[in-house]
């Protein structure tokens, strides 16, 4: 069961209060982010990590606002495509502050980032790579290993990445196609609960360091990716927490000798900024024992696809304050069965709920938005709007 069901376990009361009033009046359903907490976020890391470059996730909340705000900060940009990349670049971000971190990628892409100014690519095959060569040439090139994403509650396994054997390999190849082989890079996977996971991928990227330097090639960067957690229903440890323990196992492994750090965050800076605000559209019961089902007009499709599997747990409240609670199970408006949001993990809300209420599904400015669908039932994109409180 849903042991923290409250807003005030998430949010101050001011906050809370701010999304209520800015609500009031606006159709829903709507992502409403709080640019504020980006840049808290934003520099938290910067303190806990003084020594990392950030190459912000843009896929986690492409929002110009949010771009913006960071490019201001002095965040660089991650992008995995030639229209996040067109994005950034219309916000004034110089090429040299971008990275194409995809390893997925038409050449002709690779032919259209290297013309707008970008120099740094990732890669983890061979086809990939000698495209680079002929679009990119001599540009650098980071080389990311393969990892299951054991810990995470948004694994990123199996689609990216290739066994350090292939990589010590590539980077061979990279330097006899006169590429820049400059580093290696690893994703522990999203939403990583077990810090024990960087340990692992440092020491792999050690391994690749120490062998490939026999072998006259002198890597000089890791990235580490992004998996730094955002506050959902399950706790997870502090930020500062997390780096302590990364910056440990960098130390135990290359000592003073450091090479440069990268840093992708996306969830952890983005998710805790945002609330998407919904409504019940119905309320209704299957069985006379049956669990009552609550159907709101924000769902899988629009904007919440990281519940499939009920694998990230948001946080869920009202307005109301009363302490009768009831289990329910929350599903979305579609006419697509695969559309429940959550039918296994209990979610308690109040009995008074009734149908015209409000919803508010906290912490979901990261990978909501961005993955809502384009009018599937004919129902827009998850609108969103910025605010400061």
């Amino acid at each position: 069961m849903n042991k923290r069901n409250k807003a005030s376990d998430f949010l101050s009361k001011k906050e809370f209060k701010e999304i209520i009033e800015f609500s009031k009046d606006k159709k829903t359903p709507f992502l409403l982010i709080n640019l504020n907490q980006i840049e808290k976020e934003y520099d938290t890391l910067k303190k806990n990590l003084p020594y990392a470059k950030i190459y912000y996730a843009v896929k986690a909340n492409p929002n110009n606002e949010v771009v913006k705000i960071l490019s201001q900060k002095g965040s660089n940009f991650d992008i995995a495509t030639t229209y996040e990349l067109d994005q950034v670049l219309s916000l004034k971000v110089s090429p040299e502050r971008i990275s194409y971190g995809n390893t997925i990628k038409k050449e002709s892409d690779i032919s259209y980032a290297f013309k707008k100014g970008v120099r740094l690519f990732a890669t983890d095959s061979e086809s990939d790579l000698r495209k680079i060569s002929r679009q990119a040439p001599g540009s650098k090139v980071f080389f990311r290993l393969l990892f299951d994403g054991s810990g995470a509650d948004w694994p990123l396994s199996r689609k990216f990445g290739a066994h350090p054997d292939t990589i010590f390999n590539l980077v061979l190849l990279a330097k006899k196609l006169k590429l820049d082989p400059y580093g290696i890079s690893f994703h522990v996977g999203s939403q990583q609960r077990d810090i024990g996971q960087w340990d692992n991928a440092i020491s792999q990227c050690k391994y690749l360091f120490t062998s490939l330097l026999e072998k006259g090639i002198k890597l000089r960067m890791i990235n580490i990716g992004g998996g730094l957690p955002s506050n959902y229903i399950n706790p997870v440890k502090s930020i500062d927490v997390y780096t302590k323990e990364i910056t440990r196992f960098l130390e135990e492994d290359f000592g003073n000798d450091l090479p440069e750090i990268i840093i992708e965050p996306g969830r952890s800076i983005a998710g805790n900024s945002g609330t998407i605000v919904s409504e019940v559209i119905m309320i209704s019961q299957k069985s006379a024992e049956g669990q009552k089902w609550v159907y709101l007009d924000v769902g899988k499709f629009g904007g919440l696809i990281e519940t499939i599997d009920e694998s990230i747990k948001y946080p869920i409240c009202t307005e109301s304050n009363k302490k009768e609670l009831m289990e329910v199970i929350l599903a979305g408006p579609t006419c697509d069965s695969m559309d429940i949001i959550y039918e296994n993990y209990k979610y308690c809300l109040n009995k008074s709920l009734k149908e015209g209420d409000k919803i508010y599904i906290l912490h979901t400015g990261a990978y909501t938005a961005s993955y809502s669908s384009i009018c599937f039932n004919g129902i827009p994109p998850l609108k969103v709007y910025t605010s400061r409180f």
